[in-house]
């Protein structure tokens, strides 16, 4: 936007962007479960056992709290990519 021509410029921003967006998603779940709607990854859900009807469900048990630390921290790894 503002004419900046670095790749590493470019490349920082990438990161942000996706630390972002990750933030977004994770931010908007509980509005999204109230609509029985759920958009995390579920690679990563299967991983803990957690079903998309336990974030519906609104269940906060620590298989539930682990995916979200999880996806938590890949945005936390695009920031420190960032750093």
């Amino acid at each position: 936007i503002l004419g900046v021509r670095d790749i590493h410029a470019d490349h920082a921003a990438s990161h942000i962007g996706k630390a972002q967006g990750i933030v977004t998603c994770l931010r908007a779940t509980p509005y999204h479960c109230t609509r029985r709607k759920v958009f995390l990854p579920m690679d990563i859900c299967m991983l803990h056992g957690v079903s998309q009807e336990d974030f519906i469900r609104g269940k906060q048990e620590k298989n539930v709290r682990d995916v979200i630390f999880d996806i938590a921290s890949q945005a936390h790894i695009h920031l420190e990519h960032v750093r």
